[in-house]
């Protein structure tokens, strides 16, 4: 994973878009402005509600909000997991690794 987009992530349920498929999906890290008007304990907290409000904003392509409430539910946790991973600072991670996690 890059420092600003995740590895991309493939769906179980891949989405259809017109004659598009998406099949595998990348979140960007979020900026101060993709987090405007969010609660930030509320996507510590895992909230489906906050996740469906974000990641429309960060998605690589970018998913429609009607896109994101249709997801399968293990696509959609498998997104926010990879997207939480960005509020953890470098010596966090380091030491979650270094614990064997």
């Amino acid at each position: 994973m890059s420092a600003k987009l995740s590895d991309p992530i493939t769906l179980a349920e891949p989405i259809r878009r017109g004659d598009e498929t998406i099949a595998s999906v990348a979140v960007r890290k979020p900026d101060v402005g993709a987090l405007r008007g969010m609660k930030m304990v509320e996507l510590m907290r895992m909230d489906v509600a906050s996740y469906c409000q974000l990641l429309p904003r960060i998605t690589v392509p970018s998913l429609l909000p009607d896109e994101i409430e249709a997801l399968d539910v293990a696509d959609l946790v498998s997104l926010m997991k990879e997207t939480s991973v960005f509020f953890i600072s470098q010596a966090e991670m380091e030491a979650i690794e270094a614990a064997g996690g």
